[in-house]
């Protein structure tokens, strides 16, 4: 990989972790790219019943797919990924990516950015070699992400060290504690909205002609802070404003980084706002 490419990618990891690092305290009452009305949330919380929700809290492992609508090899992966996100004690995320587009398939989930972190990890661990689909586990381990087995071997040993709690307050918050721990290294806080599930008819490419679900399909990926292993964290974030663009739901990550590169993913949970009559 060029030197400059390289180089652009961390700076950016680094930039995000410098906004983060500025921030007094985890109190995020408001997503940052636009204006929030609390007058209108709390308005709104007392007059639209309460949608039903799974919040998932305890996991022992996040899992996350590099996946591509454009590649042939990957709805084996994506339908484990599927199953292993009925398991009360995972976390599981879609990224798909966009590095397949070229070979007639545009991606409707793909992005940049989501190629990029699949980039990242490789580097952390010391290779250049990218593909697809992978199941990156706990952020330490990746592996073919259509072989069962070693995908459920990685699985069985992890283990992720810190408690994130979460719960849904009455008037609309999704309110997230994070206890300290001196023991473990201080790690980014990350917002991760994701959509449930979706179909999607293929036109082109290798997987001409046939209709793919996918599940936990990551829509979204900002910094909310640091989390200090003296202090821990505390946050209050607005669902009707995390739940955008499509999300129904939302893992709050915390994170290591190395030298500007992710790093061991020591604690998640996760949030999703369930369709009506499930």
């Amino acid at each position: 990989m060029p030197d400059a490419m390289r180089l652009n990618r961390i700076t950016k990891y680094r930039a995000e972790l410098t906004r983060a690092r500025r921030m007094a305290c985890l109190q995020v009452w408001a997503m940052l790219t636009r204006p929030f009305h609390i007058a209108a949330l709390l308005a709104l919380a007392f007059t639209v019943p309460a949608a039903a929700s799974e919040l998932r809290i305890g996991a022992k492992a996040v899992v996350e797919l590099f996946t591509s609508q454009g590649c042939s090899s990957c709805p084996k992966a994506d339908a484990l990924l599927e199953e292993l996100s009925k398991r009360k004690d995972l976390v599981a995320l879609a990224y798909h990516v966009d590095y397949w587009d070229y070979i007639g398939w545009a991606d409707t989930f793909g992005s940049k950015a989501y190629s990029d972190r699949q980039r990242d990890y490789a580097e952390s661990w010391g290779t250049g070699r990218i593909f697809t689909p992978q199941m990156v586990v706990n952020g330490t381990a990746g592996v073919v992400g259509s072989k069962r087995e070693l995908v459920n071997a990685e699985i069985a040993k992890a283990k992720l060290p810190l408690a994130v709690t979460i719960r849904e307050s009455a008037k609309g918050m999704l309110q997230v504690s994070v206890p300290g721990r001196d023991d473990l290294n201080d790690a980014v806080v990350w917002l991760i909205t994701f959509l449930d599930r979706a179909e999607v008819e293929i036109e082109r490419g290798e997987n001409k002609g046939r209709t793919v679900a996918y599940t936990q399909i990551v829509t979204g990926r900002q910094v909310l802070g640091m989390w200090e292993s003296d202090t821990g964290a505390q946050l209050k974030l607005p669902l009707d404003e995390v739940l955008n663009n499509g999300a129904n739901g939302a893992v709050i990550m915390v994170q290591e980084e190395r030298n500007g590169l992710p790093g061991a993913i020591l604690g998640a949970a996760s949030f999703t706002r369930l369709a009506p009559g499930t």
